[in-house]
């Protein structure tokens, strides 16, 4: 028993990653590479998602608080990260489009342009929050399988080693399994993150998407009243 511990104690991860086979050492860089996008997705959507809800913040009392559409036009220009800035863009683009119309029946069709618009809009910018996020889930889900597999693989391989030496003690038979593990906490170290942030985004895109549902029925209502009465 001390034999085997002073084993684990000379090895460090980065030499447990050396004596394992070609196989292992592929799944754990494999895994080590999920990991990194998977950070990089974190780190890019979380500012992303953030600076969206900001902006969107600040449109929305922009636009509840001014009655001069022409000054909560350009202050949705200048917000171009907000998605229900994105849709009141949109929207006034058709409505310029329809009150140019002079022949009402056009005028009242043109409400259907208008909804159609804003629904394009609200479907882009969905599809924008949600970009690279199936990336965490495919990570969460998938990577501790994969590190499954290499242990597993790793686990036989020294099952092998023991029949063709014919010695199966602690010191011989832990080091290799120690090294087929460190596929499956490598595979974890890149799973529990992933997952987390996954249902992190998840939540706050639901979040802007109901904003952008509550935001296109007060939209076509103001639209309705004040310029297609």
């Amino acid at each position: 028993m001390p034999e085997f511990y002073q084993v684990l104690a000379a090895d460090t991860v980065v030499d447990m990653f050396n004596k394992a086979g070609p196989l292992v050492k592929a799944i754990m860089v494999g895994l080590i590479l999920l990991s990194v996008a998977g950070w990089y997705v974190i780190g890019f959507k979380y500012f992303y998602v953030r600076r969206a809800s900001k902006e969107s913040a600040a449109f929305l009392d922009a636009f509840w608080r001014s009655k001069d559409i022409e000054h909560i036009y350009r202050t949705a220009q200048s917000l171009r990260h907000s998605p229900v800035a994105a849709m009141f863009l949109a929207g006034y683009t058709e409505l310029a489009k329809v009150t140019s119309d002079e022949n009402p029946d056009r005028r009242h069709d043109g409400l259907d342009n208008i909804n159609r618009a804003l629904r394009r809009t609200q479907t882009s910018e969905a599809t924008k929050l949600e970009s690279m996020v199936p990336l965490l889930a495919t990570t969460g889900s998938a990577a501790p399988f994969i590190g499954l597999f290499g242990t597993v693989w790793g686990i036989l391989r020294t099952f092998q080693d023991i029949s063709s030496k014919g010695s199966a003690t602690l010191a011989t038979v832990g080091p290799g399994i120690s090294e087929a593990l460190l596929a499956t906490w490598i595979g974890l170290l890149a799973a529990i993150p992933a997952v987390m942030a996954y249902n992190y985004f998840q939540r706050r895109i639901r979040v802007h998407v109901s904003q952008m549902n509550t935001f296109e029925q007060d939209y076509l209502n103001i639209i309705r009243r004040h310029f297609l009465a």
